[in-house]
């Protein structure tokens, strides 16, 4: 249990049965009435957001969430399962827990994974990956940067669009939120 004095972003509240971390907050106290704290919430499991206000000094419970490092080892009809490289233990997580992470998720790749009581929460990826292009339209003499874009199917089975002269074969960087082109790299 913790006050709302103890908030801080990151931690993680449990409140009507379902876990939500705190995004952001703020000590309000104005010039009638009693304090309060005015926050952001992320369910963690959904990802939704919503406002909630808490009277000063209210109680509220916190949930231990574990964040480890593992490395992914393959895919177990619908579940993925990650080693913790410390314990070499072995999780299984839900297709359903892993989400879009799995389009940018290769085979003895790192990836952090959030527990609460052993139950798997979500998968983290580093804000950026290199993946190889396994197929796109072949470039034409002539395209070059500052022209369009054309899809492109990555090693991992996802779609994203990137510069009209990339070419199969070639690796590039992804943005692993939104799934953007950042760039080709060289070997």
């Amino acid at each position: 249990m913790a006050t709302t004095n103890d908030l801080k972003n990151g931690l993680v509240l449990k409140i009507d049965g379902n876990l939500w971390a705190v995004v952001e907050f703020q000590h309000v106290k104005p010039g009638k009435g009693g304090a309060f704290v005015r926050t952001k919430l992320k369910n963690v499991l959904s990802g939704k957001v919503v406002d909630r206000t808490f009277n000063a000094g209210l109680k509220i419970e916190t949930a231990t969430v574990d964040k480890r490092d593992m490395q992914y080892l393959y895919k177990d009809g619908t579940d993925f399962v990650f080693m913790d490289t410390a314990t070499y233990d072995q999780l299984y997580v839900p297709e359903v827990t892993v989400g879009s992470v799995a389009d940018y998720l290769l085979e003895n790749q790192t990836a952090m994974v959030a527990t609460h009581e052993g139950a798997p929460l979500y998968v983290e990826l580093p804000p950026s990956v290199v993946l190889l292009i396994s197929y796109t339209e072949p470039g034409l003499q002539g395209d070059r940067s500052t022209g369009g874009t054309k899809p492109a199917t990555l090693e991992t089975g996802a779609e994203i669009q990137v510069p009209l002269f990339l070419e199969v074969g070639t690796k590039v960087k992804v943005d692993t939120r939104d799934g953007s082109y950042l760039g080709r790299v060289n070997d």
